[in-house]
């Protein structure tokens, strides 16, 4: 079809026009993906250490049921931001075999925890986590689910050798209990020679030589101070909202 001389300027126009806004949207992109790409990443903010989680088994020489128990706990005796901890009790000991780590004060301790508890049950092994869950026999998965679930309600104690600080924080609805321990990070290999476990070797991690109460946490910043440790222990501490009660944080000299 034949095309008129006006019509082919004015068509000449319009592609002229359409050219110059192509080339400056070109140009717009190219101005941005260079902005983009001199411009400083954002600053990555790395996230806050999970808070330690104290995990107790209760547990005797004299229990048959206890090693494999025991064995999951030595295993995870270095792992970061857990605070594993063996207290041996007493009431096994009839059977033939005396656990010298043993202290009726553990004994109590777990006693306490059964009396605030739904279930009120007393069992060997069993572990209590936080002091807020625990966990019957050797289960591992259990026990991991309870750690990961468990949460810490006030300041870490930052533990130093001849004292602990604990920052302000939320006041707890009563005053907390301080309380320090000593427990001993090395394994010791103890030969049972009567009772349940009679003829084995029992390897113990992380057992509780001494629990001491400091003294109270009712938010306000505080400081304790007490003897370093000797003969190679190490040393927590621990808040807990009285006797058989949640543990409302822990921290270590190893953390």
């Amino acid at each position: 079809m034949p095309r008129s001389p006006s019509l082919v300027r004015r068509l000449a126009a319009i592609a002229l026009l359409l050219g110059l806004a192509g080339s400056a949207v070109l140009a717009g992109h190219a101005l941005i993906s260079t902005a983009m790409a001199s411009a400083p990443a954002a600053p990555r903010v790395a996230a806050a250490p999970a808070a330690p989680v104290l995990v107790e088994l209760y547990q005797s020489e004299g229990c048959s049921s206890c090693p494999p128990a025991e064995a999951w706990l030595n295993g995870i005796a270095d792992r970061p931001n857990v605070i594993p901890l063996a207290f041996e009790v007493t009431y096994w000991d009839y059977l033939g075999w005396k656990d010298r780590f043993a202290s009726p004060a553990y004994t109590q301790r777990q006693r306490d925890f059964a009396a605030r508890s739904p279930s009120h049950e007393v069992a060997t092994p069993q572990f209590w986590i936080n002091g807020q869950q625990s966990v019957s026999g050797a289960n591992p998965r259990a026990v991991e689910a309870a750690i990961a679930s468990v949460r810490t309600t006030a300041p870490v104690p930052s533990v130093g050798a001849g004292s602990v600080t604990i920052a302000k924080g939320a006041a707890p609805a009563r005053p907390a209990d301080v309380w320090l321990v000593r427990y001993d990070p090395r394994t010791i290999e103890v030969p049972i020679k009567a009772g349940e476990n009679g003829g084995r070797t029992l390897p113990h991690r992380n057992l509780v030589r001494e629990l001491t109460r400091l003294g109270a946490w009712s938010g306000g910043a505080v400081r304790f101070a007490y003897p370093p440790a000797t003969g190679g222990l190490r040393s927590a501490v621990f808040l807990q909202d009285g006797r058989g009660g949640a543990v409302l944080s822990a921290g270590s000299d190893a953390q």
